[in-house]
C-alpha cells in the first residue's frame, strides 16, 4: 500500500496541498450554518421572524442539497474547462454568498440567508473539483494516497465547531461570515498563483457525457452504492450540520454538570459548539481507518460491522433518555462508525467501477449529500411534529437496516461475478 513517502518526485506537490487546502475551506464553508444555527435564529426573532423547526431544517439543509446536485454540475465543468477555472469560478461565486450574508448582518431576511445557503452549496460541490485535480498528476498506484490527502479537507467541519461559535459570541454572527469571506479570498488568491492542472502529457482528459451517465444508471450496483454512501456520508454530513440544534435543544440545561453556566446561554452555545467538534471529528479523521479495514476483511464485512453499529446506538439514542456525558459517548461512536463506513463504500466503488470512477464519485456523492439533506429534514420534522428527535432517529435507524439487508442481497452477487477479478476484498 502507498504511502506519504511514495509521493516523492511525483505529480506535482504544490497542486496537492493546496486541492487540500481549497477542499478544507470549502467543507468549513459549506457546514457553516451548522454551528451559527442557535445565533442566526436568534437574530431574526429580534427582527420579527421566528423560525420553526421546519424552517430550520429547510436553512441548514439546502447547501447539503445544492451541494450534492452541484457536485455534477462541476464534474462537467471540470471536464469541459479544466479544474483550476472550475475551481475558481465556483469559489467566486462562494465568497459572494459569504460577503452578502456579512454585509447584511441583523437585517438579513430568511429569504436571503436561503439564497445565501443555496450559494454556500458551490462549496459542497468542491469535492467533485479538488479530488480530481489532485489525481490527475499521479499514476494509478498512488490515487488512494493521493485522494486521501485531498479528501482530508472534510476537517473543515471541526473548524466550524470549534471557532464559529467563539467568535460570533465576541461579533456577533455575521462576523464568522466576514472571516470566512477574508479566508476565502486568500484561498483563491493563492489557488491561483500556485495550482495548476495537470498538462496533457501527465493526464489525457477523457471528457464524459450525459449518456455515460445514463448508462450507469441503468446499472442497480450504482443504486445500491448510492444507498449506501447516502447513509455514511449523509448521516455524517447530516448530524454534523443539525448537531448544535440537537444538543442546544436537548441538553441545554445538562451542560451545567460539565461546569457550564447554563444561565450565559452565549457560554452554552460555545461549548455546545465543542462537543459538537469532537463528536464530528471522529468521523472525519476515521474514515481512512474504514477504508484500511475494509482492505484487510472486505468492504461488506466492514458495511455490515459499522451499520450494525451505527443502528444500534441510533436506537439507543432515540429511546433511552441518555445523561449528557453518555450522550456525547454514543454520538461520538455514531459519528465514528459513519465515517469508517464512508471509508468501507470507497473500498468497493473503485473495484466495481474502476473504468467509470470519475463518474461514480459525482453520482454516489451526490447521493451522499441528499443523505444528509433528508435526514436534517427528517430531524426538524420530528421535532416540530413531536417536539422530540425520537422518531427522526427511529427512522433513520430503520434506514440502516433496509441497507443491511439490502447488503444480505447484494454480497453473493458481487462475490461471485465482478469481485472475482477486482483485485481486492469484496
Amino acid at each position: 500500500m502507498a504511502g506519504i513517502k511514495d509521493l516523492k518526485g511525483q505529480g506535482h506537490t504544490p497542486t496537492l496541498f493546496m486541492a487540500f487546502l481549497y477542499f478544507d475551506m470549502s467543507f468549513m464553508v459549506w457546514t457553516m450554518l451548522g454551528p451559527l444555527s442557535t445565533e442566526i435564529s436568534e437574530a431574526l426573532a429580534l427582527a420579527g421572524h421566528i423560525m420553526s423547526a421546519g424552517e430550520k431544517a429547510t436553512l441548514l439543509s439546502l447547501p447539503i442539497l445544492s451541494g450534492a446536485i452541484l457536485r455534477i454540475v462541476l464534474g462537467f465543468g471540470v471536464d469541459k474547462l479544466g479544474a483550476k477555472i472550475t475551481a475558481m469560478m465556483s469559489q467566486m461565486v462562494v465568497i459572494a454568498a459569504l460577503l452578502t450574508a456579512y454585509i447584511m448582518g441583523d437585517s438579513i431576511t430568511y429569504n436571503a440567508l436561503l439564497l445565501v445557503a443555496l450559494g454556500l452549496g458551490f462549496a459542497g460541490a468542491s469535492f467533485a473539483v479538488a479530488l480530481p485535480q489532485a489525481g490527475q498528476w499521479y499514476p494509478p498506484r498512488l490515487q488512494g494516497v493521493v485522494l486521501g490527502i485531498a479528501g482530508a479537507g472534510n476537517i473543515g467541519v471541526v473548524i466550524d465547531f470549534l471557532f464559529a461559535p467563539k467568535i460570533a459570541e465576541i461579533w456577533g454572527w455575521s462576523a464568522v461570515f466576514g472571516v470566512g469571506a477574508a479566508m476565502a479570498i486568500v484561498v483563491l488568491i493563492a489557488y491561483a498563483f500556485i495550482a495548476k492542472d495537470a498538462p496533457e502529457s501527465v493526464y489525457k482528459a477523457n471528457p464524459k457525457k450525459l449518456r455515460d451517465y445514463a448508462k450507469l444508471l441503468k446499472d442497480k450496483d450504482t443504486w445500491w452504492f448510492s444507498l449506501f454512501y447516502a447513509i455514511s456520508f449523509g448521516g455524517f454530513v447530516g448530524f454534523a450540520g443539525y448537531m448544535k440544534v440537537y444538543l442546544m435543544n436537548t441538553y441545554s440545561v445538562d451542560m451545567g454538570a460539565f461546569g457550564v453556566d447554563v444561565l450565559d446561554e452565549s457560554n452554552v452555545k460555545v461549548v455546545a459548539g465543542y462537543f459538537g467538534a469532537l463528536c464530528i471529528f471522529a468521523g472525519a479523521v476515521l474514515r481512512p481507518v474504514g477504508g484500511s479495514t475494509a482492505d484487510k476483511i472486505g468492504g461488506i464485512k466492514s458495511l455490515y460491522f459499522f451499520y450494525g453499529m451505527v443502528a444500534l446506538f441510533v436506537t439507543i439514542t432515540a429511546t433511552v433518555e441518555l445523561p449528557f456525558f453518555v450522550a456525547i459517548f454514543v454520538l461520538f461512536l455514531i459519528m465514528a462508525n459513519l465515517g469508517m463506513a464512508n471509508g468501507a463504500v470507497f473500498q468497493l466503488v473503485p473495484q466495481r467501477f474502476g473504468k467509470d470512477i470519475g463518474i461514480m464519485t459525482g453520482l454516489v456523492g451526490c447521493a451522499g449529500g441528499l443523505g444528509g439533506t433528508a435526514l436534517i429534514k427528517t430531524l426538524g420534522w420530528s421535532k416540530g411534529a413531536f417536539d422530540g428527535y425520537t422518531a427522526g432517529f427511529l427512522i433513520f435507524a430503520a434506514v440502516v437496516v433496509i441497507a443491511l439487508i439490502g447488503l444480505g442481497m447484494v454480497k453473493t452477487r458481487w462475490r461471485t461475478t465482478w469481485g472475482v477479478q477486482a483485485g481486492g476484498k469484496i
